[in-house]
């Protein structure tokens, strides 16, 4: 397979700094610590500085930033942000009722201080050096310095954002700081938290200035880097947030006028440039699904980290794999083992007809969930009896080395995912608690369903992005993959623009870019039906949908926890005011889950005690802990699901449109049980709960003692003065 090239930064720096020791390059990389007329008054050498950003600023895929020493960003794993939302299972540190988080001692997260030479503030001081020593270049020309400032400009604001959206106000540092200590003592050096509403503007101005200065399009050698497009997309979302409940408890309409103002130019922006997120062909979402995994980004992506499946070369920092691949596939193919999505979420998909299960024409059978759903469910959960092809490299798929493959597929393009489970005894079949020994096909899990979002899957272009691998090792597997990664991709920036619209009134522009949505998914004939949109509504009514239409669209792509968080949906604000007077929410109706018609995550743990993921278990027989000890092991399965078929399913004639689709499904009534497993029980009655505080978390005790200046959140206890936290990060 094709190799795709892709040299690491760290590397280009190293080679391009020539004449310079070892050590002045770890000097460079740590601090920044040079004589600029080295760097900046040569073009090369300074574009490298930029591109030691990427390195460093550049969202992971599976989530954190800054070289992995702080998770502010998820992408769509089960993190601590996540796991708080209805995507996966199970409670995190921000949800446990069994612990509350303080600031004094280190049960806090630190998102703000982390290491002296990897945190933030060191990456903001990188950004300032090459802003400072760009713009001072005597030899560089206009051109240039347009080309490296504009990026420069928009890692600055993107980590800001990054620490605005879970602090509220910071330091605003726009220089590089000389640590030496002149007359002042240092002092000087010292810079206290600013407003949330005056660094909401610095990045916004930041991210004008990368507009006004970066490309619409780069040429294809240098695909990958920040464009106009992906300036005005970012700056759009940081309105947004500024717009939305969190901060904005009044509905002030002025900030969402900024926010769609930013947005409608950042659509016309990017479809200038050719990304118009124009998406044509296949059944069942099948192109939308290949935009995941299109190397040069299609016409999908804007804020993008590319990957290699180069090999590791020993001393050299020259691969970059995305491990995304590897962590959602089944063991039994050498793979990570898998991600389980909750029932809930499942559950929670559009029918085919575009709307709710509880809302729809059409029949929704709980155990064979498949039956007609919206077509993206194919494309972000796998179930059982479905095909997840893979390239295997033409390696022996029944060798002494791969003998966690199942022995009924010949190789990977021929997998079928069979992942039903048996119990060991009959009494746990109606345990609430109890969960299945084994899973059939040599799986050790009992996952009934597996997220298979992002998937690079063989059978949606005959061709994979990474290199298959059964050895041991850090290559195993699917780890050796170039998927790209999208931070943000035009769909988001669309849906940013809708709530947008819908926050000045415009609800009707709203519906309509919910429509342009689903026309990229949808079969063409259900147009006429606004494919299952209402199309009108009160502007709750049109949040609502847009929120839920987020849900589907960008499931396990990192965003919920923020939707969840922007729109207080973890309680609709309740015990705000306690915090301080002024948090109470005027607008929204003083509560944005009454608002919105939705319960609060808060009150669905409260009266269902947990979260569930789903099992499929055989209904008739038992079994023990072995491979051979399948029920099933003798009753011949249907083909697998290609999921080219048409999956729709009529209740009252009995009728199914497809005869593959109707094998699997009497499959699944014949032999299989759905069981709901709880994945958070805790004792006493407690549930999981998420406090009002955590909205805006606090400094931790490490941060404060590093800047005697900087003010406590208030709901926390300030490390400094003793008393409460005083900082208002709601305040303009």
């Amino acid at each position: 397979m094709r190799k795709i090239k892709y040299i690491s930064f760290a590397l280009l720096l190293a080679a391009n700094l020539t004449g310079c020791s070892d050590q002045f390059l770890e000097d460079e990389r740590e601090y920044g610590t040079y004589d600029e007329s080295l760097v900046y008054e040569n073009f090369e050498t300074a574009e490298q500085r930029v591109n030691y950003l990427y390195q460093l600023l550049l969202p992971r895929a599976t989530g954190s930033t800054d070289e992995g020493t702080d998770f502010l960003t998820s992408s769509g794993v089960e993190d601590d942000w996540s796991a708080c939302t209805e995507e996966f299972g199970g409670s995190s540190i921000f949800n446990d009722p069994t612990q509350i988080l303080t600031s004094v001692g280190n049960s806090l997260p630190d998102f703000f201080h982390v290491q002296p030479h990897l945190g933030p503030w060191n990456r903001i001081r990188e950004c300032n050096d090459i802003i400072q020593g760009v713009t001072n270049s005597q030899s560089l020309t206009e051109e240039q310095k347009n080309e490296l400032l504009g990026q420069a400009y928009f890692f600055r604001a993107w980590r800001y954002y990054l620490l605005v959206r879970i602090y509220g106000g910071v330091p605003i540092i726009t220089e590089k700081q000389n640590p030496v200590v002149g007359d002042s003592e240092g002092l000087d050096k010292v810079v206290p938290r600013s407003s949330t509403g005056a660094c909401i503007e610095f990045i916004c101005q930041d991210l004008e200035n990368a507009y006004n200065m970066l490309p619409s399009t780069w040429d294809t050698g240098k695909y990958g880097r920040v464009t106009k497009g992906a300036a005005l997309a970012l700056e759009g979302r940081v309105r947004l947030w500024w717009a939305s409940p969190l901060f904005n408890r009044t509905n002030d309409r002025a900030r969402w006028q900024a926010a769609y103002d930013v947005n409608t130019r950042a659509v016309n922006e990017l479809q200038a440039a050719g990304i118009n997120g124009s998406v044509a062909g296949g059944e069942n979402a099948k192109a939308w699904a290949h935009l995941f995994n299109t190397y040069t980004g299609g016409n999908e992506a804007v804020f993008v980290t590319l990957y290699n499946n180069l090999s590791e070369v020993e001393g050299l920092e020259v691969h970059k794999w995305n491990n995304w691949e590897h962590s959602i596939r089944p063991g039994n193919t050498n793979g990570g083992g898998g991600m389980t999505p909750t029932a809930e979420i499942v559950d929670l998909f559009p029918m085919a007809d575009g709307k709710p299960a509880a809302e729809s024409s059409l029949p929704y059978d709980e155990l064979c969930f498949f039956l007609n759903r919206d077509p993206r469910f194919y494309r972000t959960f796998a179930f059982p009896g479905v095909e997840w092809l893979f390239n295997d490299q033409n390696i022996d798929m029944h060798s002494s080395t791969t003998s966690f493959f199942p022995d009924a597929y010949e190789g990977g393009e021929d997998y079928v995912l069979w992942n039903y489970c048996w119990f060991e005894n009959e009494e746990d079949k109606t345990d609430e608690s109890e969960g299945g020994v084994r899973g059939a096909d040599k799986l050790t899990s009992d996952r009934g369903v597996y997220v298979r979002k992002r998937s690079d899957d063989y059978g949606l272009a005959n061709a994979n992005l990474f290199t298959y691998n059964t050895m041991a090792g850090n290559g195993s597997g699917f780890k050796t993959s170039a998927n790209p990664y999208m931070e943000i991709r035009y769909a988001e920036v669309l849906l940013n623009l809708a709530e947008s619209a819908c926050g000045i009134g415009e609800t009707g522009e709203a519906w309509n870019l919910l429509k342009d949505i689903r026309a990229r998914v949808y079969p063409a004939d259900m147009e006429a039906d606004n494919y299952g949109l209402a199309m009108n509504g009160s502007q709750a009514e049109t949040f609502a949908a847009i929120l839920y239409e987020r849900q589907i669209e960008l499931a396990y792509e990192g965003k919920r926890f923020d939707d969840m968080r922007r729109w207080m949906l973890f309680d609709g604000g309740a015990g705000q005011e306690s915090l301080n007077p002024s948090w109470a929410l005027s607008g929204w109706g003083g509560n944005t889950c009454t608002y919105l018609g939705v319960t609060s995550a808060n009150d669905q743990a409260r009266a269902n005690g947990s979260k569930h993921r789903i099992i499929l278990y055989v209904t008739d027989g038992t079994g023990g802990n072995s491979d051979d000890a399948d029920p099933l092991l003798d009753v011949a399965r249907p083909a697998g699901l290609t999921l080219d078929e048409d999956f729709h399913y009529s209740l009252e004639h009995g009728e199914y449109a497809d005869a593959n689709v109707r094998a699997v499904a009497e499959f699944y009534h014949t032999y299989l049980t759905r069981k709901d497993l709880p994945t958070d029980e805790y004792d006493n009655g407690q549930y999981s709960t998420f406090r009002p505080e955590y909205y805006f978390i606090g400094l931790r005790q490490s941060a404060q003692s590093n800047n005697s200046t900087l003010l406590q959140n208030i709901g926390w206890h300030d490390n400094i003065t003793g008393g409460d936290g005083t900082f208002d990060p709601v305040a303009e």
